[in-house]
């Protein structure tokens, strides 16, 4: 019940839906809507966080993102990366999914936290970690940041084996998160 109200107030803030598509309609949840308005303006108005570029949000049930980082740490200097968010039904209650896309113009990153399949570990994308104030535009930053904070050029410890063991979706793996160094 809370979490309507709230969404309901959010919804409020942001004023009467445009005419996107008949999908909007028929959007899962309100707060995706929300963030769909939000991004999109921002987006017009080159208003992003520089860095941070909506690539495809039509279906408001799966959306692309591509992030750079912008200070000269070596290890990402001139790349891109594509992020793919998809969101459940429980949104913003529970986080979406987030997780690096590979194309032949968009590696996947190489850090620590950061699988070769894409999936992030990361505690603000789990729920322990989650707050349903996070936004779209706020996952990216904190995930620019912690590619910026980096300074080892390497995959997680047990990169092959995690990989090898087929899992694609970052909620079907429970990370313990414990190093605080990265």
């Amino acid at each position: 019940m809370f979490a309507s109200k709230r969404l309901g107030k959010e919804l409020t803030k942001v004023g009467p839906s445009p005419t996107l598509d008949p999908l909007w309609e028929t959007a899962r949840h309100p707060r995706i809507q929300q963030d769909y308005i939000l991004i999109s303006d921002l987006q017009m108005h080159s208003s992003l966080p520089p860095g941070v570029e909506i690539i495809r949000a039509d279906d408001l049930e799966e959306w692309l993102m591509d992030i750079r980082v912008l200070d000269s740490n070596p290890i990402y200097l001139n790349e891109i990366y594509r992020l793919k968010f998809t969101f459940s039904k429980s949104y913003p209650i529970e986080p979406p999914e987030v997780q690096f896309v590979k194309y032949p113009d968009r590696p996947i990153p190489i850090h620590p936290h950061i699988y070769s399949n894409g999936i992030i570990c990361l505690d603000l994308l789990g729920t322990a970690g989650w707050s349903p104030v996070q936004t779209v535009e706020s996952v990216c930053v904190s995930i620019q940041s912690m590619l910026t904070g980096n300074t080892r050029n390497k995959r997680p410890d047990g990169d092959d084996s995690f990989v090898s063991q087929g899992k694609t979706r970052p909620r079907d793996v429970n990370f313990i998160y414990e190093d605080p160094n990265v």
